[in-house]
């Protein structure tokens, strides 16, 4: 399962990776707003949004995207690793459905 990451802390950058890579999914983490952003996130299974350390233009580029392409969105204020497993649960529910 493909999955765009947006927010959360560049410190936590690997760890986000390495609790996505543990449970299969192939995942993109966008801690700061790259050039282009509505095209580089692509046609993910699931975008999860930390909502306290993102932008606000982040956030509507993503969801617009989101809206767009019929990706469903998870948000969380918090942007820990237990967060993070939180929304997987989530998402993968919400995708066997």
């Amino acid at each position: 399962m493909s999955i765009v990451l947006v927010g959360g802390h560049d410190r936590m950058h690997s760890e986000y990776l390495g609790i996505c890579s543990k449970r299969g999914h192939n995942v993109k983490v966008f801690t700061q707003m790259p050039t282009r952003f509505d095209k580089v996130i692509g046609s993910p299974d699931g975008i999860v949004l930390f909502t306290s350390t993102v932008s606000h233009k982040m956030i509507h580029t993503a969801v617009k995207e989101a809206k767009k392409k019929k990706i469903p969105v998870f948000r969380s204020h918090s942007s820990s690793g237990a967060s993070l497993d939180r929304l997987l649960n989530e998402l993968e529910a919400k995708i066997v459905e």
